[in-house]
């Protein structure tokens, strides 16, 4: 037999053991480590909904670990993503900044190996196997948009303060707001004059915000759908004595404005945040053992909150949210 030949079959036999060490790896045997990676690593959102994920570690096993980045960009993210492949993750739950520019870096670590969900801001479906979805879309958008008809008569103008102009989630919400418009006749007389980025910043939340008022002296509301927008908006536009005359509404955590919703100048659309990434735990654990892999119709149980359905395209959604407002304020502890 020649060295060649030798050297032939070695190889070969490297690229067998190779591979069959990563078929091994493809189903856990047991409870993983998963790797949460949200937008930003200073927002409060994704801080308690990794309080659900570390609860749901302590009934099933494994260990929920969060690493994110200061900055609310697909670069960052990236850098997390390499890293937690490093650290031999069993899976990597994303919230993405991007959904298509971490989408490489993805299918990169699942060739390594590593699973990958996502949950509140989706990826490019290929990228992963399941979507955690805190409520539909379409229903959030349409109730964001009600919520504002509500608070200005449905008439006048209103302006949208998003995230990032590349926030999967929250431009799904605004093209579904406009085609609603477009389409109701309730909402004829709304005028959408704007749609400012707050780019996950509450300085520059508090800017733009300032800055639509003046832009628009006949605006009356503003929809944020930013869980750091919110909050930082209300404070300003509080400051500035403008808020009242211009009524806000969109997405943020109920007690963060609990006084500028009781005295009704705001308006919000939300859920049990903690419950999130509860879910987003068991669905990886179970994405982890090769019990879910995203197949519409497919169930799965998530312990206290009972049993969930995949839908269309691998999105599971943890329930429909509430608006808001003074009379049950009181029900939402985050």
């Amino acid at each position: 037999m020649t060295s060649h030949l030798i050297r032939s079959l070695l190889v070969a036999g490297s690229v067998i053991a190779s591979i069959a060490a990563a078929n091994a790896q493809e189903c856990a045997k047991e409870p993983v480590t998963v790797g949460f990676l949200p937008k930003l690593d200073t927002d409060p959102y994704f801080q308690v909904a990794q309080t659900g994920a570390e609860e749901a570690a302590k009934e099933i096993g494994g260990k929920a670990i969060k690493q994110a980045p200061s900055q609310a960009t697909a670069e960052a993210q990236i850098d997390f993503i390499n890293n937690l492949v490093s650290q031999k993750v069993g899976v990597i739950a994303i919230s993405a900044n991007d959904a298509n520019a971490v989408a490489p870096a993805l299918r990169r670590a699942a060739k390594q190996g590593v699973k990958v969900v996502s949950y509140d801001s989706d990826v490019s479906t290929a990228a992963r196997s399941v979507f955690l979805n805190q409520a539909a879309g379409d229903s959030l958008a349409e109730m964001m948009l009600e919520s504002m008809g509500q608070m200005i008569n449905y008439d006048g103008e209103f302006a949208i303060l998003s995230s990032t102009p590349t926030a999967t989630n929250q431009n799904a919400w605004i093209d579904f707001m406009k085609k609603t418009m477009a389409a109701d006749k309730k909402y004829a007389k709304m005028k959408l004059v704007q749609v400012a980025y707050g780019q996950e910043s509450e300085q520059v939340n508090q800017q733009q915000a300032l800055a639509l008022a003046q832009a628009f002296p006949n605006l009356k509301g503003i929809i944020i759908p930013a869980g750091i927008g919110l909050p930082a908006a209300a404070r300003a536009m509080d400051q500035a004595g403008l808020l009242g005359k211009i009524k806000l509404t969109g997405l943020a955590p109920a007690t963060l404005i609990k006084k500028y919703i009781q005295n009704g100048s705001v308006q919000d659309i939300w859920w049990n945040v903690k419950d999130l990434g509860y879910l987003t735990y068991y669905a990886a654990q179970a994405v982890a053992q090769c019990k879910l892999t995203g197949k519409e119709g497919e169930t799965f149980e998530a312990g206290r909150l009972g049993s969930y359905k995949v839908g269309a395209k691998g999105e599971v959604l943890l329930g429909p949210a509430d608006i808001v407002t003074p009379a049950n304020v009181e029900e939402f502890k985050f």
